[in-house]
């Protein structure tokens, strides 16, 4: 074996990896992940901020989440591709670094034309240059009874560092907004600045890294040349990889509801204030390191399947529940509600990449197989904005997201099936 062969079959077997060295890399790709998302998504918490500080409608806020979700599904395959030939830390530094300046233009709260852009540049920042490479390097250091953990452990841990910043953004804005006296277009600039500096910070700390801690080698790779028309082929032929599709397209919506729980406390009309239902859905963040990790290690304990059939089916019901909460009118039960469907739905995120390791798929077209996933997992990113922004203004305060909340239960319902389906193909499989 050469020297090159050997170096590469080092990086690529875990069991050849020390522990600590690939929970090393784990932490690493677990910050880069919980810094980069924040400030993209900001509306989870500040949604009728926003509106008031940019000066724009629900819908136009639906445009520059579908314009960034088009670029996600634009540069999901070319992110694959990227993954399996530029070493990750450059491609994870490059895009904390881009990511950040642009937030820093995105805190002066620029015009319609030019939030249009800044969205553009997220959208490549954090989707060409480094979805893949996050997901595929979690695979290949994780052994195969550790997939439910390193993904939980991803996806929770990144929810760990979302919630530290999270909080104190909400401080902040509080403090500029309530204490001081301020603008929420003043308050707002400052959460966006915590973001940004974040970003770049850890953007050049990543960078100035050692190789020898970070794995940046190529993933070995077999002894034939690419050909893409024939691993898209072989892809095509393994149905598991089509149902974790779905699955991951149906967990995704309800994700996505998510974000609208800041303008359904605030404008549903429970008599809550901006910084209250900003408190809410921060607090629901600190489900996440709970619901990723817990679901994680439930997996690997009973079967990641079925913990993630339960959590698709309970967060399904939750939403109905959202639908059905005015009858209980009871505030108490609806912050337990929103906690409770935050805490499934960063599970239910915790555990549909595991069970991608369940499919058979070669590892040199794992990062092909990943962008093919997310092409159609995350394709909600397109629409689903525009969905919720029509609702929103044709139908204006609780009838608008009862509305949504139910689409979003219907599509529920299709994940379960899938995943239950997809139990069902991997017994026969393996009774075989």
């Amino acid at each position: 074996m050469s020297r090159s062969t050997a170096q590469l079959s080092g990086l690529s077997e875990p069991a050849e990896n020390g522990k600590s060295q690939r929970y090393l890399q784990l932490i690493l790709l677990v910050l880069a992940a919980g810094a980069i998302y924040p400030v993209l998504y900001l509306r989870q918490v500040y949604q009728s901020t926003m509106l008031e500080v940019f000066a724009i409608s629900n819908t136009e806020l639906g445009y520059l989440y579908s314009m960034l979700g088009t670029l996600f599904l634009l540069s999901y395959l070319p992110s694959g591709w990227l993954a399996d030939r530029i070493a990750p830390r450059y491609l994870i530094s490059f895009s904390l670094v881009a990511t950040g300046l642009l937030a820093l233009w995105y805190a002066r709260a620029p015009g319609f034309d030019s939030l249009l852009m800044i969205y553009a540049g997220w959208g490549l920042s954090t989707g060409l240059t480094f979805w893949a490479s996050v997901i595929k390097r979690v695979k290949m250091i994780a052994r195969t009874s550790e997939q439910g953990r390193f993904f939980g452990i991803l996806d929770g841990g990144r929810g760990l560092v979302e919630a530290v910043l999270a909080t104190v953004a909400i401080a902040l804005f509080a403090y500029a907004t309530e204490t001081r006296g301020q603008s929420l277009k003043a308050g707002f600039a400052q959460v966006v600045y915590l973001y940004a500096a974040t970003c770049i910070v850890l953007g050049v700390i990543l960078i100035s890294i050692r190789d020898s801690q970070v794995a940046d080698a190529e993933d070995p790779v077999e002894n034939q040349r690419p050909n893409l028309l024939r691993d898209l082929a072989v892809l095509a032929r393994i149905p598991e990889l089509w149902l974790v599709t779905a699955i991951v397209f149906c967990g995704y919506h309800i994700f996505w509801a998510t974000y609208s729980f800041s303008g359904y406390l605030q404008e549903g009309g429970f008599g809550l204030s901006a910084v209250m239902a900003g408190t809410i859905t921060t607090v629901k963040l600190w489900m996440r390191p709970i619901g990723g990790i817990g679901g994680g290690y439930l997996g690997d304990r009973f079967s990641t399947l079925s913990v993630l059939v339960v959590a698709l089916a309970l967060a399904t019901l939750g939403m109905v529940g959202l639908i059905v909460f005015p009858v209980l009118n009871s505030l108490a039960v609806l912050i337990a509600l929103v906690l409770f469907i935050g805490l499934l739905t960063y599970a239910i995120r915790g555990l549909y990449w595991a069970i991608l390791d369940s499919c058979r798929i070669p590892l040199r077209i794992t990062g092909l197989a990943i962008g093919i996933i997310s092409v159609v997992g995350y394709s909600p990113d397109v629409f689903i904005p525009l969905v919720n922004g029509w609702i929103a203004d044709a139908f204006p305060g609780l009838l608008g997201y009862q509305i949504y909340f139910g689409y979003i239960a219907f599509i529920g319902t299709l994940g379960v099936i899938a995943a239950l389906t997809l139990q069902k193909r991997i017994r026969n499989t393996a009774g075989n």
